[in-house]
């Protein structure tokens, strides 16, 4: 298991980065989580006795990494949950896509609906019952002959949202077994990483800004110039 990477923290909030393939919170799976990992770390190095209080205000897929933020108290976990509802907290990510996207840049609007028992999520009619529409923006950064390198911006936050609605316009992620991005990434971890997250500090109302970028030594993100990514 891989040591917790912390990047910021203070008494309210603690921003980490989330290994892949480690789930944010217990599953079914039982395996390690990154909720379960904060906790320990804090009991740690604050040598508090009994359960120690993190509040999980928001979500990345197991497989995908990148940075989220925790908050450490009651009210500061309130108050990150109010600035996602209200769009003040913002999370960008990058993908590298099967193929080149028709639209260099565009925003995307569909309806998801998941199914629970096989745990995927499908784009449906509007008016399908259990339907959440979701809507994102993303931008080609750069093209190679198989594969394009893409920033997407996060307006809502559904299960699976980014892999579905790329799939839906005929990119799926690089490596994502699931939605049938895997044709060239045999063996390679999905190519999604949550690498910008902005966010108003919940007591001091600094706005922080936190940007962790992935390895560029693996595959696919070696060929690209995550330099290039503002």
């Amino acid at each position: 298991m891989e040591e917790l990477k912390v990047i910021y923290e203070d008494n309210h909030v603690i921003v980490v980065i989330k290994p892949q393939n480690i789930p944010t919170q217990e599953d079914e799976s039982k395996d390690k989580d990154l909720l379960t990992m904060v906790k320990e770390y804090i009991k740690e190095k604050e040598n508090k006795p009994g359960n120690v209080y993190v509040g999980m205000v928001h979500r990345l897929d197991r497989p995908t990494g990148g940075v989220m933020v925790f908050a450490k108290t009651s009210k500061a976990a309130s108050r990150l949950t109010q600035e996602i509802q209200e769009g003040v907290l913002t999370k960008n990510y990058l993908a590298v896509v099967n193929g080149k996207p028709r639209e260099k840049r565009s925003k995307l609007v569909n309806y998801l609906q998941k199914n629970a028992r096989t745990n995927t999520v499908m784009v449906v009619p509007e008016l399908t019952t259990g339907a959440k529409r979701a809507e994102l923006n993303y931008e080609v950064i750069e093209e190679k002959e198989k594969v394009s390198l893409v920033k997407v911006e996060l307006i809502t936050g559904r299960s699976h949202q980014i892999r579905v609605q790329m799939k839906h316009i005929g990119c799926p992620i690089y490596g994502d077994v699931r939605y049938g991005g895997d044709k060239l990434a045999k063996g390679h971890n999905l190519a999604l990483w949550s690498y910008e997250l902005k966010f108003v500090h919940p007591t001091t109302k600094e706005n922080m800004t936190f940007k962790v970028y992935p390895n560029e030594e693996i595959t696919p993100w070696n060929v690209f110039n995550l330099n290039a990514v503002k």
